[in-house]
């Protein structure tokens, strides 16, 4: 079983950078000392529950989610075993750091579709070769490295065009002379053999992030992970991106199965319940 991707204090120093305050604003509004809020958010202690309780009420964290998270009492069900027919998931590694990338398939026509790179172009190149792939785009759910890293040796062997959102095209300008590189935006829709792969953008993590659907599924990039959200880059971005994980994300079918950048795969329903970003929030279906 993957471990969750953010632990109690990736979550409250993302809250906590995005509100733009700093460790001396929560001490003071919490009566926590510096000592033990940097151990915190070091992920070197487990928080107590008053502790719990003051950080969340002041970063507006769900306080129930965030403890359970906190004391390590809550991990996504596993994935259905469907998933694993149409859809092999690649891992890279970049400074230690575990990065996914995915490649959606049609079973019949082995049309494909690359689902960032995960930093691992070889072994992307690997399985497309073994599974008799044939590549019809390159879809980015945003432009940061370990998500792109690779792009032109993997277009190099199968030529084909790859996306991204408007708002991330200059973070991939060294590929531009020679990938095809087309700026997507909302509502555009690929089709991948009888899959319909639809780009759905979600701002937040990055200006330009997009998220990909084919109705059952969604591919999340650091939009989302299980239990938390990703960074929001520049920290101003913090409010868009809950915004595009409350009224984007997770206004989908609880069923669908959500497949992000880092960490292990989730559900709609899981991360209402269960991710302290949103939990305990009214979110219309």
């Amino acid at each position: 079983m993957a471990s969750l991707e953010d632990e109690f204090g990736d979550i409250i120093k993302k809250a906590r950078q995005g509100q733009g305050l700093t460790l001396d604003d929560v001490i003071s509004e919490t009566g926590i000392s510096k000592t033990i809020l940097r151990a915190l958010e070091e992920c070197k202690q487990l928080p107590t529950l008053n502790e719990i309780k003051e950080i969340a009420s002041l970063l507006s964290l769900d306080q129930k989610t965030l403890n359970t998270i906190g004391q390590k009492q809550w991990h996504p069900r596993d994935s259905p075993n469907w998933i694993t027919k149409t859809i092999e998931t690649v891992r890279g590694n970049i400074g230690g750091y575990e990065v996914k990338g995915y490649l959606l398939y049609d079973l019949t026509t082995k049309d494909a579709v690359m689902i960032d790179t995960a930093y691992n172009p070889n072994q992307m190149l690997h399985h497309i070769n073994t599974l008799g792939l044939h590549l019809k785009g390159i879809c980015l759910t945003h432009g940061h490295t370990d998500h792109t890293h690779g792009i032109d040796a993997i277009v190099a062997a199968h030529p084909t065009t790859v996306h991204i959102g408007h708002g991330d095209v200059s973070m991939v300008t060294q590929y531009q002379s020679s990938v095809d590189i087309r700026p997507s935006t909302d509502g555009n829709i690929l089709r991948i053999g009888s899959i319909n792969l639809q780009f759905m953008a979600t701002p937040g993590h990055t200006p330009g992030g997009l998220c990909y659907s084919t109705g059952p599924l969604c591919f999340v990039g650091d939009t989302l992970f299980a239990g938390s959200i990703g960074r929001s880059c520049p920290w101003d971005l913090y409010p868009i991106h809950l915004q595009s994980v409350t009224e984007r994300i997770l206004r989908m079918d609880e069923s669908v199965v959500l497949l992000p950048g880092h960490g292990p795969p989730t559900t709609v329903g899981e991360e209402k319940r269960h991710n302290p970003f949103v939990a305990g929030q009214a979110i219309p279906s």
